[in-house]
């Protein structure tokens, strides 16, 4: 705990949140930067003696909280280390977790928990119910924040707190971390309490502008030292980042789109490819499926005349959305396949360079973009694993312009699954799980496809910076006879069966405090 001339009630709050554990075997080691201030140095004192396990270093300077924290670490003997400020709580169980966790899995190296906030008079409020791991959203928002702890050779290894990230110590300590280890762990509990004080940014950024620039700083050297090709850009929002990153070389992109008549639909989804996307090495694959209407196949003539890009292809079987993109990749160019829906309407004209800058990346498996109703509302902003006992759409329904939770909807971000009405992958990571499971007609493929991919070591991938329309099920119709109804049972049966390893333990980039039930991110009950 570094001290600086914190309110003397205050810090007594936050030293007796340590006296309070559950757990016994810590010791509070504090360096005290508050030169002159009698008031604190005598609480500080009095609280070494009243336990030895309060240990208190008199700083004769203020080193700045990168240095004062560092210096208590100097004096600690801990197996691991936690931060606290001076002027936060702890809950009395938040070192019993830690702890707890350590008897399961003690390779563990660093800790982060849920939090919340207090007011000056104690009330708590605003919630912060936390993703687990995820790269890419760390690297767009430092979402970790409390309760930290880390162990304290891996600690000691990188330096703990570097000096000139004042504001944003914490962000470039936890990026720091980051390159050494994957072995970061959430405890989806409320361990910390950030209290909101007068000049903390629990009450407002605003009241640490430099933490912005600071963040930016610690993320681009992040970005260099990870020998990563990108490039740090400012969202307009305080601390809160983008990380665009530059795609290898100039890959063809081969857009594969299955469609039955609804000739206005499909005519829609490729003039908008064609008149709005930017990037230009791309081909369209149609693949017709047992349309009826003349006017489809005079579009399909129209569309071939005045684009070389095109072509189509025919599936004379029933349709299984599954089999028809998996025969039609055979017949794609491209490095990169891009499954679309024929119900999608292009709105950014970089969506195609937002998505396939992160296919490219070797860590990636699929892509998907943020597809928006007719009205606006979202209907796709990353696929939640375990909602209503087997996946659901986060957000489904908020308005365009909603942030998410902690600005979610603005950032980029890992998540278990995307939805196969535009889904971006690179072939051969396609090619190695097998490509889609054909045991599937219509649903829950595209899920499937996206697990397979974790499983084999991938990361799933959700950008905001990809934006399309997406007039969901208009072309195959929604679930509403008893045929459809009973398909798509089964289906659901058989994605539980296949994934039941990974349903029970829940998607790792949700939180289990929030429901299952619903697709806003509100509390579990």
């Amino acid at each position: 705990m570094p001290v600086y001339n914190p309110p003397p009630k205050i810090l007594e709050k936050a030293i007796q949140s340590v006296l309070a554990q559950t757990y016994y075997n810590w010791e509070l080691c504090i360096a005290d930067a508050s030169v002159g201030n009698n008031a604190v140095k005598k609480i500080l004192r009095r609280y070494t003696e009243f336990d030895p396990r309060i240990k208190l270093l008199e700083l004769e300077q203020n080193l700045g909280i990168a240095g004062n924290a560092n210096a208590a670490i100097q004096i600690s003997q801990g197996e691991y280390v936690g931060f606290l400020d001076h002027d936060d709580e702890l809950a009395p169980f938040a070192l019993f977790e830690i702890v707890n966790q350590l008897q399961t899995n003690p390779e563990i190296k660093v800790f982060y928990s849920d939090e919340d906030k207090i007011t000056p008079n104690g009330q708590r409020h605003s919630p912060f119910f936390k993703p687990g791991f995820s790269p890419d959203l760390l690297r767009s928002v430092n979402y970790a924040c409390h309760f930290l702890a880390v162990e304290r050779n891996l600690g000691n290894r990188i330096g703990w707190l570097r000096e000139g990230f004042e504001g944003a110590q914490d962000f470039d300590l936890i990026l720091r971390l980051m390159e050494q280890t994957d072995k970061i762990v959430r405890i989806p509990k409320i361990l910390y309490h950030w209290r909101e004080v007068p000049g903390s940014t629990a009450t407002s950024i605003d009241y640490k502008p430099n933490a912005h620039n600071a963040g930016k700083k610690a993320l681009t050297e992040h970005i260099r030292r990870s020998h990563m090709n990108a490039r740090v850009e400012d969202t307009g929002i305080p601390t809160l980042y983008r990380v665009s990153y530059y795609a290898k070389g100039n890959p063809l992109i081969s857009i594969i789109i299955p469609n039955c008549d609804h000739a206005l639909d499909l005519e829609r989804c490729v003039h908008s490819i064609e008149t709005k996307s930017s990037y230009k090495n791309y081909e369209i694959l149609i693949i017709e499926n047992n349309s009826k209407e003349k006017e489809t196949f005079r579009l399909y003539e129209s569309l071939i005349q005045e684009n070389k890009r095109i072509r189509v292809l025919e599936w004379n079987y029933s349709f299984n959305f599954h089999k028809v993109n998996n025969w039609a990749v055979k017949s794609a160019n491209g490095e990169i396949l891009l499954f679309l829906n024929n119900d999608t309407e292009v709105i950014s004209s970089d969506w195609l360079e937002q998505m396939l800058m992160h296919a490219t990346r070797n860590e990636i498996g699929t892509v998907g973009a943020k597809l928006y109703y007719p009205d606006s509302t979202i209907q796709h902003a990353g696929i939640i694993l375990g909602i209503a006992g087997f996946a659901g759409h986060g957000y489904r329904g908020f308005p365009r312009s909603h942030p998410g939770l902690a600005g979610q909807l603005l950032l980029v971000r890992n998540v278990m699954a995307n939805t196969g009405a535009c889904l971006m992958v690179d072939r051969n990571k396609f090619d190695i799980v097998k490509g889609f499971d054909e045991s599937y007609t219509l649903a829950l493929g595209d899920v499937d496809l996206c697990l397979k991919l974790f499983e084999k070591g991938y990361l799933n991938l959700w950008t905001p910076y990809a934006e399309l329309y997406h007039h969901e099920s208009r072309t195959r119709g929604y679930e509403d006879t008893p045929e459809k109804q009973k398909r798509f049972l089964a289906e659901v049966e058989y994605f539980r069966r296949k994934w039941l390893h990974l349903l029970e333990k829940g998607d790792p980039y949700y939180n289990p405090n929030l429901s299952l039930e619903h697709e806003d991110y509100r509390l579990r009950c």
